[in-house]
């Protein structure tokens, strides 16, 4: 090999380039080094040029700086982004670095529609369940409390929206809704009356009890001035009520027609019976 020059060559040219390119490392690093490359602004913005509602700017920032290690050149992105996340109130969050000393983060800030469960967490309009101050999130408007198993919160989410949607033309709205861990929906109103929709058979299931519901309901609230407390509609061609100031036959045992001709035979308070639809 020692008499073979252009192998001679090519080792030297090699040694040389790593030589220089090792030099060339060390200078940046010490380039990279000086002081003048210290962070000195950690830049907080909105994602999405909106207002931040619960995340205050200069208190986000001043709570994360103090965690971020490093200069312009070795702070660590992807830690820093993290940083932000673990803070609550934001839903997401980005880190870019500009020129010659500065930090620019912005964060989406998440949005609570309701309660999650019973642990005091929320849910955001997104699905995103988070944790947060209860306080500062119906400080607006009082929540909806929702519920349902683990991983269902975005078929939660687009339940509620539909049942608000099919509530609308008897002015109700959800005040409650729940997934029970064999995916049967309740959902409460916001006149305080517990609705069973049950089980879906099919995607039309539950907008069918609903429609049900909703035809029948003017007639209902007529003869029970007192209020429902609970509806069952999971019956195919009926449905189960309970009202403290229920009004049936003398004849208990009999099933209940409803219709607008039906007269007041009796208050039993407290009372439930199968209500059998004509």
């Amino acid at each position: 090999m020692w008499h073979d020059v252009r192998a001679l060559n090519a080792i030297a040219s090699a040694l040389v380039a790593a030589v220089v390119l090792a030099f060339i490392g060390s200078g940046v690093w010490w380039v990279s080094q000086r002081p003048m490359f210290t962070l000195r602004a950690v830049t907080v913005e909105s994602m999405f040029g909106r207002e931040l509602q619960h995340v205050n700017k200069l208190t986000l920032r001043n709570g994360v700086v103090g965690r971020i290690k490093g200069n312009f050149f070795t702070a660590n992105l992807e830690q820093v982004r993290i940083a932000f996340e673990s803070v609550p109130w934001v839903r997401k969050a980005t880190v870019r670095r500009e020129w010659p000393d500065q930090l620019i983060v912005e964060v989406d800030e998440h949005e609570a529609l309701g309660t999650w469960g019973e642990d005091g967490r929320l849910l955001s309009v997104k699905g995103d369940v988070f944790t947060a101050n209860l306080a500062e999130a119906d400080e607006d408007r009082e929540l909806p409390a929702l519920d349902g198993p683990e991983g269902s919160e975005k078929e939660v989410l687009a339940r509620f929206a539909e049942l608000r949607a099919w509530f609308a033309p008897l002015h109700l709205a959800p005040g409650k809704l729940s997934l029970s861990s064999r995916y049967a929906w309740t959902v409460m109103l916001d006149n305080g009356m517990s609705v069973a929709l049950g089980r879906e058979q099919d995607k039309t299931t539950l907008k069918k009890r609903v429609d049900r519901l909703v035809n029948i309901y003017p007639q209902l609230a007529a003869l029970l001035p007192d209020g429902i407390q609970t509806i069952d509609m999971r019956y195919p061609n009926g449905l189960a009520l309970s009202s403290a100031g229920l009004t049936i036959p003398q004849d208990a045992s009999k099933p209940v027609g409803v219709s607008k001709s039906a007269t007041v035979k009796k208050v039993i308070k407290s009372t439930r019976v199968k209500t059998k639809l004509r």
